[in-house]
């Protein structure tokens, strides 16, 4: 509860909290302290914006040593002049056990755990057949040409692909993603659990997932040579122009002839490898080149940041920072994917039936104007700022600074700049994508709105149109299910964040002393970030600055020295040494080196 001051003598309104009325963290994450002898202990939390140890007395301390990574529950909150207070309840290990740090991580965002008993049980006993009186009510597939294109490691196949020539040179896509609704009934306790989850959750080291393994890895996931309910679209596309001439959406039976990976996609495309699927993987690179420009020309934002796996040993211990770049075979599933998405997102739209749409809102004007003053520095600018920006003008931004050496930085502030892309049951387009219509459809074992939307697009396959009853019920729950499933997607994204930068923290720890070149990515009042040419970021402290005294130009994102004038910006090209890794803190520190 808080108080306003009616004195404020700052423009905005100043308060003063006088009461709390709920408590965010009711049990803590971190590593216990225990001197020896002693008769208590303290948890130090690993969450850093919590700035209170919280003391343990001996009676809870639960055969708890010290330096173990901990769950504590707070018995007693602050007080003046007083630490919480708290008991342990579960301990995690030590932070060198395999495991345990990320443990601690999926602890410390309370990150879903082991699935419930009748969820288990619900999932244990579906049928892992497919009857003939189903496969009856369906388009049987099951000798049509298609195949599943994925990473190495994957294990859930969503979606299959396929392609063929029509007459007159028209292409005919077909994608085809697993039915999972046909085994996740609605408000069962498998449903209500994956609503819950909202989305499946890649760490670095392990996968937690929204469906049951039996279901994701399973009988909802489309292996080769076994038979596989889905939901395809057929796409019809003439090519000169691109644009669609006919699509159809109906519920299907598969059997995927055949499992490629990224890599073999690349080598088949190069002919540097001989496969029976070639001449359909050459069709579809021909449309995807297509699609691919269509968007593009049409405005469609294209971010070319390559993903940094962390490769770990059996100790959990990274090994090595692996550089992945997003070539043709990703960007051939990445555009049919888009494709069927769109078209989905349209058919539904123009039924006018309560749906749940996948976003992206237009940046505000004062942060595409900050935008604008800031790429000044490196003598560029945008086209039509004082009205709405297209994304096409923020296109045309990016292709200009491809290949130099300010790509990176003026890509990454971009991103900043822009707003986040969630799910609404409120159709205002997509503006990263220049779509007016776009949703998630393809990934139903790992995303619940896709879940959500195929139950939606069955029901209407099925009846044509939904009663009165359906309509008003889809009404109430679609906007809960887009706010909770957005909100699930920041958290997983968090996680998947978190582990990622505290695996590559780890990476360094032997490396101190190291030189390295880097770019500066990002600059704070007391020093500026410098990302290393392996894509881990570290900490140039202010105070290691020592030629001249440094201050902080927000508005040109600079540090300037007082005396010399010498000036370093995002974007510079720095080297620097390995000064200092803190795990504990998921920090590197750099000093910068001259040359």
């Amino acid at each position: 509860f808080i108080s306003i001051s009616p004195h404020s003598r700052s423009k905005r309104r100043e308060g003063e909290v006088v009461k709390v009325l709920e408590r965010a963290n009711h049990t803590i994450v971190g590593t216990l302290e225990k001197k020896s002898n002693s008769y208590f202990a303290f948890v130090v939390p690993d969450n850093k914006r919590l700035f209170f140890d919280v003391f343990v007395p001996e009676k809870e301390l639960n055969e708890a040593c010290n330096g173990q990574k901990v769950v504590t529950e707070i018995i007693r909150w602050p007080e003046k002049n007083r630490n919480p207070e708290g008991k342990i309840i579960e301990i995690l290990g030590f932070r060198e056990e395999v495991g345990v740090d990320i443990e601690a991580i999926i602890r410390q965002l309370e990150l879903p755990g082991e699935f419930p008993a009748e969820v288990k049980e619900e999932a244990r006993i579906i049928s892992e057949e497919i009857s003939t009186d189903e496969i009856v009510e369906r388009r049987d597939l099951r000798g049509y040409p298609m195949v599943t294109i994925d990473g190495d490691d994957a294990k859930d196949f969503d979606d299959a692909v396929s392609i063929e020539e029509l007459e007159d040179g028209i292409l005919r896509l077909g994608v085809h993603i697993a039915d999972v609704t046909h085994y996740v009934k609605e408000d069962s306790p498998l449903d209500k659990e994956a609503v819950e989850r909202g989305t499946s959750i890649y760490l670095v080291d392990r996968v937690i997932p929204m469906l049951p393994e039996k279901l994701s890895n399973g009988i909802c996931s489309l292996k080769p040579g076994e038979d596989r309910l889905c939901v395809s679209v057929f796409i019809d596309y003439s090519l000169e122009p691109v644009e669609i001439t006919n699509y159809e959406i109906f519920t299907s039976v598969i059997n995927s002839n055949h499992r490629l990976t990224y890599d073999q996609v690349r080598r088949i495309l190069k002919g540097e490898e001989d496969h029976e699927f070639a001449p359909q993987l050459l069709l579809m690179n021909k449309l995807r080149k297509k699609l691919r420009k269509e968007r593009f020309d049409n405005g469609g934002i294209d971010f070319d940041f390559p993903e940094v796996e962390v490769i770990l040993n059996d100790e959990g211990k990274p090994v090595e920072l692996k550089i992945i770049h997003h070539g043709e075979s990703e960007q051939l599933i990445e555009e049919f994917m888009i494709a069927a998405n769109r078209v989905i997102a349209e058919d539904m739209f123009w039924r006018d039936i309560p749906f749940i749409y996948r976003v992206h809102d237009q940046p505000d004007k004062d942060r595409i104007m900050e935008f604008n003053e800031f790429i000044h520095n490196f003598g560029y600018h945008l086209k039509g700022v004082k009205n709405d920006i297209h994304p096409g003008a923020l296109q045309d931004l990016l292709q200009k600074v491809k290949g130099e050496d300010v790509e990176r930085i003026i890509e990454t502030v971009l991103l900043r700049t822009m707003k986040k892309a969630q799910y609404s049951g409120k159709n205002i387009g997509h503006f990263g994508l220049a779509l007016e219509y776009y949703t998630h459809f393809t990934s139903p074992i790992r995303r619940y709105p896709d879940l959500m939307i195929h139950r939606v697009i069955k029901e209407v396959l099925e009846n044509g149109k939904l009663s009165n009853k359906r309509l008003n019920e889809l009404e109430h729950k679609i906007p809960l299910i887009a706010d909770h499933s957005s909100l699930q997607e920041r958290r997983a994204m968090e996680a998947e964040r978190d582990t990622m930068d505290l695996k590559k923290i780890e990476f360094m720890e032997d490396k101190v002393g190291f030189e390295y070149n880097g770019i500066i990515s990002g600059m704070i009042n007391f020093g500026f970030f410098v990302e290393l040419d392996n894509y881990v970021e570290g900490l140039v402290h202010v105070e290691n600055l020592t030629d001249d005294y440094y201050y902080f130009k927000p508005e040109q994102m600079a540090m300037i020295g007082e005396r010399t004038g010498k000036i370093y910006r995002l974007g510079d090209k720095v080297k620097v040494k390995v000064d200092r890794v803190n795990l504990d803190e998921r920090q590197l520190d750099l000093k910068l080196l001259e040359g």
